[in-house]
């Protein structure tokens, strides 16, 4: 072979390299790209002003208190957010923050903008990934006027100085790097009971799979921890171990709408028995709520599909 052949084809493969090396690193930026932590844009809150009296409605259909509070509060002292309670899970064990109006210690520094981050995309005031122990898979579909309102009611409750405590999470799952992967295939995913919804069915998807999350533990999860959206409600472990929590949907729950708003409103099943484990915050919180909101939760209840789990 002559030179000048070895010389084209030293040329060929130089090129076929810088390509290879090129198509790689567009691929590790478009990766880079895809999973690093959103925000909204700084300007999304323009002409929003929030009302604290209709933020109080969202913090209680929201379910702030029954993770942030101490645990066996009761009365005023579930509005003193310190955090502190530990939920042992299959990748560790994580420690609720502190989300009190302690400017060191909560979240007393945060803009509405922070709040809005860190519900709808699970990034936080510093640009990194909260672990998805906070639901923000389902407040993403919170509005923004329903933000503004929260902050400007979460401002008005007292500071509590107690530190944070790290997460005590089992390797790999420490490196928080890998949350934007995660987010990827979890996050903003579209309303799980897809419409047509009319009339209080709406109203009750909005507060049954954002606010109050209901799906956080009523449906089951992958490997990863992501939620299964084909079975949807219909029950899943509970995350203490212990037991199941239950199929919801109208397939195993036969309630009336009656009797599912009595339930959310006293903790009284209509076979007499009364609420116990986690539900008995829910429906605390729930007993907060306008009647027509939780008439609206059970509409949804009933729209929702049956499925068996």
């Amino acid at each position: 072979m002559h030179d000048q052949d070895h010389g084209k084809m030293a040329r060929t493969q130089s090129r076929l390299w810088i390509w290879a090396l090129a198509v790689v690193l567009v691929g590790a930026g478009a990766a880079v790209w895809v999973i690093r932590p959103q925000t909204l844009p700084h300007d999304a809150l323009d002409g929003l002003t929030g009302v604290a009296m209709r933020g109080e409605q969202v913090f209680w259909a929201g379910g702030c208190a029954s993770c942030h509070a101490a645990e066996g509060a009761t009365g005023d002292a579930r509005l003193a957010l310190g955090g502190g309670r530990r939920f042992e899970t299959d990748f560790g064990t994580f420690v609720v923050p502190n989300i009190s109006t302690d400017p060191t210690h909560g979240i007393g520094s945060w803009s509405a903008l922070d709040l809005a981050n860190a519900l709808h995309f699970g990034t936080s005031p510093k640009g990194q990934h909260y672990y998805p122990a906070f639901p923000y898979t389902a407040y993403s579909h919170m509005t923004l006027d329903d933000i503004v309102d929260l902050k400007a009611f979460l401002e008005t409750l007292p500071a509590v100085t107690i530190p944070n405590s790290p997460h005590d999470l089992r390797f790999p799952f420490t490196l928080r790097a890998g949350l934007g992967a995660w987010k990827w295939l979890y996050s903003g995913q579209a309303w799980a009971v897809p419409d047509p919804l009319n009339g209080p069915a709406e109203r009750g998807r909005y507060l049954a799979e954002a606010l109050a999350h209901c799906g956080e533990c009523h449906t089951p999860r992958d490997a990863l921890g992501g939620m299964q959206s084909a079975g949807w409600l219909t029950g899943a472990p509970n995350p203490t171990g212990k037991g199941r929590t239950p199929n919801i949907t109208p397939s195993a729950l036969s309630w009336s709408e009656d009797e599912i708003v009595e339930y959310l409103t006293t903790g009284f099943t209509p076979d007499y028995d009364s609420v116990g484990g986690h539900m008995t915050e829910v429906v605390e919180n729930m007993a907060k709520l306008p009647p027509q909101d939780r008439a609206a939760i059970a509409a949804y209840l009933k729209a929702v599909p049956p499925a068996a789990p």
